[in-house]
């Protein structure tokens, strides 16, 4: 990503509770209509907010007013109705759009220094020679390094409008010299097919981080790589995967339902109904489908999986989704702010909903979402709470349930190795990537002659790197942690993050996989 910092704690509540939050049906609408048109209700909220303005005692910022009373307002209707202040509005533009301006490079702000985690492949940065570990000291003649500069300050010095430049003035520690690069600004994508490869002869694995503009075109190129390679089954990876657009989660959809089949349909206030069917288009209908999912998978990623269920088609494999079946529109306040309205509801080919209830406000919704860890659902089945009243019937017979979410046709619980609070803190805390960088950035000739696939294959982490971690670790942290009980889990994830600074998402991806539960349950099934 062009100038991204890429080492975010990731906190998997927290992107559940905003990640959903981008609805299923985005629709940029800027109605011509006056947003507050005349009755005495809205009028009422109009003049309270010019008697705060032009006589209330004190200078008072009316525009945060306004933001906090939207917040308020929407707060009070659904837990998917949401705000989206001007600063906000176009990071999640970008995000869905699916691509930016910009110059192409993964950077980490070191010791006050733009540092190249690594330029993307075929775009503009890598294109002029930049490479992993430069020092960017100056953008246009303007010293870009020091504490009085945020990754944000950052980010938009270097971004640009399309086909500008832009003058870099770079230190390469590597060969101790100042080098200058003229880069043209292009296009940049923001990746929502983390990996697609092959788990073996016959079996094609893809996996999908959200569901933007460009992912049906990003899966369909993945999914032809992996015909071409002979696959007849296919596992979809949409765990953790909090939704997106609606009309991209029927696209692939429609690439596993013949003809016809009913992907879902949805009914809005009026009650109108509108049904979407797939089309004859489908690629891998005569393939065999396993579709994982999680409990951190929302939205349309539900919305595959529910159509899939529905249709008899392929084998849902993982554990209960998040369970959200609201529609959102975006919708233009005209002020570079934007709210997203909940507008309808979705419901799966047999007829279920599976929202779960929020009648008792948004902070139950979430904090029943919690309470999935500690009532034993993510690792017994049994302890999924059904209601027979929402018992529904697939075409060929099989009991599905709506009301809170996809049951997997196929339960695996947490592998309480790899999935545990004190992997999850290692992996979102950011000192694994901030030493992953530090080791390679004092020698990068030890792994520069290793091409991906050897590396995924052979590379061994060493003891003696995982006590320099363990050191580093905690010099850094709070939290004093041994390892003694995660050892070799702690070691795949070094080993996944070196790759992912070295070769990228994919690879992080396969090596994160080595003995999946999940996949493991896949291979499992295809032997039965």
């Amino acid at each position: 990503m062009s100038s991204q910092k890429q080492f975010y704690p990731l906190v998997i509540g927290i992107a559940i509770a905003t990640g959903i939050l981008i609805g299923d049906k985005l629709n940029m609408l800027d109605t011509s209509r006056p947003i507050f048109a005349s009755n005495s209700k809205k009028e009422k909220l109009n003049r309270l907010i010019d008697l705060i303005d032009h006589q209330y005692v004190d200078e008072v910022d009316t525009d945060s007013i306004v933001d906090v009373t939207v917040t308020s307002i929407l707060s009070n209707l659904d837990p998917h109705s949401t705000y989206i202040p001007k600063e906000a509005l176009q990071k999640s533009t970008e995000s869905m759009k699916g691509d930016f301006v910009g110059i192409g490079v993964s950077f980490y702000s070191y010791k006050d220094t733009v540092t190249v985690i690594r330029p993307l492949e075929g775009g503009p940065s890598y294109k002029s020679g930049i490479k992993a570990g430069d020092r960017i000291i100056e953008a246009d003649g303007m010293p870009i390094f020091g504490e009085n500069w945020s990754d944000d300050m950052v980010i938009n010095k270097l971004r640009g409008k399309n086909h500008t430049t832009v003058d870099l003035t770079v230190y390469r520690p590597s060969e101790d010299t100042i080098i200058e690069f003229k880069i043209d600004r292009g296009n940049v994508p923001i990746v929502s097919v983390d990996a697609a490869y092959m788990l073996t002869d016959e079996l094609g694995y893809i996996k999908i981080n959200r569901f933007a503009e460009t992912t049906f075109n990003e899966f369909k190129t993945a999914l032809n790589i992996l015909q071409a390679k002979g696959i007849r089954k296919l596992v979809l990876d949409l765990r953790n995967n909090p939704g997106g657009f609606m009309h991209i989660a029927e696209q692939i959809a429609d690439e596993f339902l013949e003809d016809n089949k009913l992907i879902l349909f949805t009914k809005n206030k009026q009650g109108k109904i509108v049904n979407s069917y797939a089309t004859d288009k489908g690629a891998f209908e005569n393939g065999e489908i396993f579709v994982l999912i999680n409990e951190n998978s929302a939205s349309a990623s539900e919305i595959i999986a529910g159509a899939l269920q529905d249709n008899d088609k392929g084998i849902i494999v993982g554990r209960r989704s998040f369970g959200k079946g609201l529609i959102q529109r975006e919708m233009a306040l005209g002020d570079g702010t934007a709210i997203r309205l909940t507008v309808s509801r979705y419901y799966t080919p047999t007829g279920r909903s599976i929202q779960r209830s929020y009648k008792n406000g948004n902070k139950d919704y979430y904090h029943e979402y919690y309470k999935r860890r500690t009532n034993g659902e993510l690792s017994n089945k049994n302890s999924i709470e059904i209601a027979d009243s929402l018992k529904f019937l697939t075409p060929k017979g099989k009991i599905v349930y709506g009301g809170g979410g996809i049951i997997p046709d196929e339960f695996v619980a947490t592998n309480k190795k790899m999935e545990n609070q004190t992997i999850d803190f290692i992996l979102s805390s950011g000192f694994l990537e901030y030493f992953i960088f530090e080791k390679l950035d004092k020698d990068r000739s030890i792994l520069q002659n290793m091409v991906k696939d050897d590396f995924v294959a052979n590379y061994k982490v060493t003891d003696k790197l995982l006590e320099q971690f363990k050191s580093y670790y905690n010099s850094k942290s709070r939290y004093q942690l041994t390892f003694a009980a995660y050892k070799e889990e702690v070691k795949l994830c070094l080993k996944a993050k070196l790759a992912e600074q070295l070769f990228g998402k994919e690879a992080f991806t396969e090596i994160i996989n080595n003995n999946d539960t999940m996949l493991l349950k896949i291979k499992e099934l295809i032997q039965e």
